[in-house]
């Protein structure tokens, strides 16, 4: 007998008898799923290296189709999968090369919003800002910054009050804002920076 692990208690089960086959199936379903989690949440979790990648977020490049038809045995039983490379327009500055490379040495203009995790109007302003960026499909890339993590950063750039939002373009400060803004002042501040 093999103990089968269940969220109550143990339940014994004898390998053999004429629940085995369904056992098995359910297992190897539930195998599969583990394993298709697994790999979506590794292909989810990768992020691009580089800031030439950003521009890719305005389109979606589809992948060739995954066939799990290899690990279930019979084709009957296979489940397609189709994925999304996933490039975004926003991203979180690691260090100060990490800035420099990203942010001062882009191509493509970068809104850089500096914030806090302590910051209430910083909680505000992100998603806002973030869904703005996006609906400029690549023409501008958002780096976001801590304070807290990257104190060099912010004294360099010379912020006295979070959040505090840079736009930078050719590796230069062209504009900037404190406080909260709406969705029409954000876009009309992108706009000033794309154009």
């Amino acid at each position: 007998m093999v103990p089968l692990v269940a969220r109550s208690s143990p339940t014994w089960i004898r390998w053999g008898g004429p629940c085995c086959a369904s056992l098995r199936s359910r297992c190897w379903e539930m195998a599969q799923r583990l394993l298709l989690r697994r790999f979506l949440a590794s292909v989810v979790s990768r992020k691009p290296s580089h800031s030439r990648w950003a521009p890719l977020a305005s389109r979606a490049l589809q992948t060739p189709q995954l066939s799990l038809s290899n690990l279930t045995g019979t084709p009957s039983q296979a489940r397609s999968l189709y994925t999304t490379r996933v490039c975004t327009t926003t991203f979180n500055i690691q260090d100060g090369p990490d800035f420099q490379d990203r942010v001062v040495n882009s191509e493509t203009p970068v809104v850089v919003d500096f914030h806090a995790q302590w910051c209430g109007p910083c909680k505000i302003l992100g998603p806002r800002l973030e869904k703005v960026v996006a609906k400029q499909h690549g023409k501008v890339v958002m780096a976001k910054v801590d304070i807290d993590d990257h104190t060099d950063l912010a004294i360099e750039y010379e912020v006295s009050a979070v959040p505090t939002v840079l736009a930078i373009k050719n590796g230069d400060v062209v504009d900037k804002f404190v406080g909260i803004k709406d969705e029409d002042q954000l876009e009309a501040f992108l706009k000033k920076l794309i154009g």
